[in-house]
């Protein structure tokens, strides 16, 4: 491997109002490697893959950055896609209204003569997409894919880019296990044909089984680079955190929830997309006892997401079954009458259904708890704002206080901000889907710290989740679903990673 490095940052600085994003960073990137980058929510990752993407121009920053050794000054995102750098960031850059290969395609469609050649083009779509282990039409509207897939076409797209660069801003966050397994490949092959890759993500198992090098930021400054053949979890764990932390999952009593009230309960539930549609999710049963955590796990289009949702009031048309919350029937819900009965979902989707990004963090924490504060008609702001900076206080949430536009929080810190709403509620049952999507270990423990909490006032959890050993830590009983169906239940005694994946696969009996 090459000592010169392809792409170089040098003492970058970036500064915002109020806040040092960046201070004096320094990272290099060489041909044919793969450099991971790791740190807590805020630590400045994002803002440094912005400066390599052109987002934060030339200019507007201090230090300097290198492409092959030459001062690079990008003026915008062309600049440095024409330097051959390639940016994937958490925000999906899709177009909702066009297909899946219009997507692919876009701003390079294939032509013939001044007409798009639409033949052409789903053919290479759907030959990209099969490489990549994707059943996905290249016409499919973007706006019915689900939050991974969406993930799979934005990868699609910046692979066949052919890029000297590829920059991956937690690429796995929504993905399943196997398609992590056919990503890791891909990108290992792109390694060996001399692409480089900045790969950025919390999960650390990920890291190190792909990563040459790691490099570590904390409060917006590299704080160590590390070989990875040398360097070991917990290493890096202490330079993220700047502390140790030995157990992830913090313990709980998982002794008397036999002898707990039930609070939802499920039975031979099914239900359709829209009125007159055959039914997606069929035959689902299940209970969730005061001072639970269920675990509701599954592939990708297994229908968690569409559970949750419905059982919110926020999707499908039921048509068979019922539910039952606190003894009661839950029949036609809507988020509002779920809300007020004391059941709440914090979406996966946080930019699309849990945040108003260009309001406050206040604004957005008592947006679904207003009638608390509300007297004659009006809104007590003084008693608004008391309620919401007790939760900002006790989420932890870094921004220099709640009048701060959540759009322009971390990923991390806008999970807080979701959860927080979520809890304002005052609610007896939290759905819980993908709480921990995309943020770090850090971050991780306080949500897992906050779900015992949570128990342990007697509320019932269901928690959704893509990570098997986070399911395996933090629940009492685990639901496999397997296309709209239950695959699997298990009691926590019989928790292992090859009962719980055969049961996502509908072979519950063959693990």
């Amino acid at each position: 491997m090459s000592a010169s490095p392809l792409l170089a940052a040098r003492a970058l600085t970036k500064r915002f109002p109020g806040v040092v994003a960046l201070s004096r960073v320094d990272f290099d990137l060489r041909a044919g490697e793969i450099h991971a980058l790791c740190g807590e929510n805020g630590a400045g990752k994002s803002t440094l893959i912005k400066l390599l993407a052109g987002i934060h121009p030339h200019g507007s920053y201090e230090g300097e950055l290198q492409v092959g050794g030459r001062t690079a000054a990008f003026r915008g995102v062309r600049d440095a896609e024409a330097a051959g750098i390639a940016v994937i960031t958490q925000e999906f850059a899709l177009v909702d209204e066009l297909s899946v290969a219009e997507n692919i395609f876009l701003g390079r469609t294939p032509r013939r003569g001044i007409r798009v050649d639409w033949l052409e083009m789903h053919r290479r779509a759907a030959a990209l997409l099969a490489d990549f282990g994707l059943a996905i039409a290249p016409e499919t509207p973007v706006r019915e894919l689900g939050i991974g897939q969406k993930q799979l076409v934005e990868i699609v797209r910046a692979m066949d880019k052919q890029s000297r660069v590829l920059v991956l801003d937690e690429p796995t966050a929504a993905l399943t296990g196997q398609e992590v397994a056919v990503l890791l490949d891909h990108l290992r092959r792109l390694r060996a044909q001399g692409t480089a890759c900045v790969y950025i993500s919390h999960k650390l198992d990920e890291v190190f089984a792909i990563a040459d090098r790691i490099t570590v930021l904390r409060d917006g400054a590299s704080v160590a680079t590390l070989a990875t053949r040398e360097a070991t979890i917990p290493a890096v764990i202490k330079h993220m955190v700047g502390r140790e932390i030995t157990d992830l999952f913090p313990k709980r009593s998982h002794e008397t929830l036999t002898r707990s009230a039930t609070v939802l309960a499920v039975r031979d539930l099914s239900v359709a997309r829209v009125a007159g549609a055959p039914a997606f999710l069929r035959n689902i049963s299940f209970e969730v006892r005061a001072g639970e955590v269920l675990g509701l796990g599954g592939l990708m289009g297994a229908g968690r997401t569409e559970l949750l949702m419905h059982l919110f009031g926020a999707w499908g048309h039921r048509v068979g079954g019922e539910v039952t919350l606190r003894g009661q029937p839950h029949a036609r819900p809507t988020p509002a009458e779920s809300i007020r009965r004391g059941l709440v979902l914090a979406s996966e989707d946080r930019r699309r259904y849990g945040l108003v990004l260009e309001q406050p963090i206040g604004f957005n924490l008592s947006l679904a708890s207003l009638p608390q504060f509300t007297r004659a008609g009006r809104i007590d702001q003084p008693a608004e704002h008391v309620r919401n900076q007790h939760f900002f206080d006790a989420l932890r949430v870094k921004a220099p206080d709640q009048r701060a536009r959540v759009g322009g929080l971390s990923g991390g810190n806008q999970q807080k901000v979701v959860l927080g709403k979520a809890l304002m509620t005052e609610p007896q049952v939290v759905l819980l889907d993908e709480p921990t999507r995309g943020i770090d270990v850090g971050a991780k423990l306080e949500v897992y710290e906050l779900i015992n909490r949570l128990t342990a006032e007697g509320k019932a959890v269901v928690l959704v989740s893509s990570e098997l050993p986070e399911l395996m830590g933090m629940s009492d009983r685990i639901v496999m679903l397997a296309e709209g169906r239950i695959g699997g239940e298990f009691a926590r005694a019989e928790f292992t990673q090859e009962k719980l994946l055969a049961a996502a696969m509908g072979r519950a009996h063959a693990a």
